[in-house]
């Protein structure tokens, strides 16, 4: 059984391949942004393959690096990470360090809460 700090790892080194990624989340899970909205999760591996595949997309390199994990308990990880990688409907590069908050259960994802800066997203996003 993973131990949260690797179902993070696992998850930022899968996130090319939504299947893969979202077939460490429990079949209850969530994976949620909330600083982009309150409505921005999905529940459920199917739910989490779909997002993660519409980001590809519109960033088709995003890929997670600079990994540092700074805590873990029996049943959670907090980390960083970083990814640098151009969007396709604007043409900008979007910069960007995510802090995540992995809760585990049974190793399987029950929650992945990602905070990000927003101006950042939103300058990479937005078109001129």
């Amino acid at each position: 059984m993973q131990t949260p700090a690797q179902l993070l790892n696992a998850y930022l080194d899968n996130i090319q391949q939504p299947a893969a990624a979202a077939a460490l989340f429990a079949e209850d899970g969530v994976l949620e942004l909330p600083s982009l909205g309150p409505n921005v999760r999905a529940v459920g591996p199917a739910a989490i393959a779909a997002f993660i595949g519409g980001l590809l997309k519109n960033v088709p390199d995003f890929r997670f690096h600079d990994v540092q994990l700074f805590i873990e308990t029996a049943d959670q990880a907090f980390g960083e990470y970083s990814v640098e990688a151009t969007v396709l409907s604007t043409g900008k590069l979007y910069r960007q360090t995510y802090a995540g908050r992995l809760v585990a259960r049974d190793g399987k994802i029950t929650l992945l809460r990602e905070a990000l800066d927003t101006l950042a997203a939103s300058k990479a996003f937005t078109p001129d």
